[in-house]
């Protein structure tokens, strides 16, 4: 079965890559290598043994997806990570994000519309709650007004998909994740920031091999237990092996709705400084930070109930922050030679 995976080179993507190859999908892959690597092919290939069918292409362009869709008439469902992702840039850029991320799912749904049967997962985010009133946070906690034009984006992308499901034979499950780390434990892909990192532990382990001189720590007056901001982090091969199993849920046909949604975190919150020990304690390594002001868009925390995702899905993390960080540290170190 022919799966297309956008954004198929990039962090999550590539990793998901992999673990459709591993249960038997054909994978083709949409990467216009604006935030990864045609390098990366070489890594799921040395995985996985297979060579995945790769085009690059800008899905801004609906000229080139729907040339894209009349080549690959046989694609059965789309894996859309495709998006620009990072809070503070989408603060300073708003307009690159609503084309980037709203232009290209539309066009993408556009085609999917026209086939009598299509299965869609939805790279979504937990920042479609915005600053949530109780943790931990389960799907049914209010969409609180967006904290910015990211997660804005996120949150307009679940209601046009909503809508375009009830009236096409599209399905759809909407994955709402928390904070993706680690790399495949084989170190052979990970995650490849272009230029500065806009996330923690990239940052902390370009910071622990020496290429930053320092780790900022945005705020540390948060009515937090230590006074940093509080996240779920989850290692990125429980997040990629969760979006097979939610394909697999459309195309066996087992959906209870036309659209469903999940969490897709470990339930465990962990501040900054706790992150910041944890890569300490895994690489023997002393951490220069410094505390600075609070970042535009940073909520204060947010973890996941995953109870939904365990029960109907099946699935769980497995992965402790500390091994998610120690991963971290093994992949950097071998980019880095």
């Amino acid at each position: 079965m022919r799966i297309l995976v956008t954004g198929g080179l990039g962090f999550i993507g590539s990793h998901t890559v992999v673990e459709l190859q591993n249960e038997g999908f054909e994978v083709i892959i949409i990467d216009n290598l604006s935030n990864s690597s045609e390098e990366v092919l070489k890594g799921i290939v040395a995985i996985t043994g297979t060579m995945p069918i790769f085009e690059k292409l800008d899905l801004r362009d609906k000229k080139s997806v729907q040339d894209f869709f009349a080549k690959y008439q046989d694609v059965k469902g789309v894996i859309h990570f495709a998006a620009s992702k990072a809070v503070g840039e989408s603060v300073e850029n708003p307009l690159l994000y609503y084309e980037n991320n709203i232009n290209a799912l539309v066009y993408l749904l556009q085609e999917l519309e026209k086939k009598e049967d299509a299965s869609f997962i939805f790279s979504s985010s937990c920042t479609v709650y915005g600053q949530a009133e109780t943790m931990p946070i389960t799907e049914n906690a209010s969409i609180q007004t967006a904290m910015s034009p990211y997660g804005n984006t996120k949150q307009i992308g679940e209601e046009i998909i909503t809508d375009v499901a009830k009236v096409s034979s599209i399905n759809a499950i909407l994955l709402r994740y928390f904070n993706p780390v680690g790399s495949h434990p084989s170190a052979e892909i990970g995650e490849l920031p272009i230029g500065v990192p806009q996330n923690l532990v990239p940052f902390i382990t370009q910071t622990g091999f020496g290429l930053r001189d320092v780790l900022s720590v945005y705020g540390d007056d948060y009515p937090t237990a230590d006074g940093t901001a509080v996240r779920d982090y989850i290692h990125v091969v429980d997040l990629a092996k969760a979006h097979v199993i939610a394909l697999q849920r459309l195309v066996n046909k087992k959906n209870e709705t036309k659209v469903e949604t999940f969490n897709l975190g470990t339930g465990k919150g962990s501040s900054v400084l706790e992150v910041i020990h944890a890569f300490e304690k895994v690489s023997g390594k002393k951490l220069p930070y410094k505390i600075v002001p609070r970042r535009e868009g940073d909520i204060t925390e947010a973890y996941a109930n995953t109870d939904k995702a365990n029960k109907i899905l099946g699935w769980k993390a497995k992965s402790t922050l500390e091994e998610s960080i120690a991963s971290a540290w093994k992949w950097e170190q071998k980019i880095r030679g």
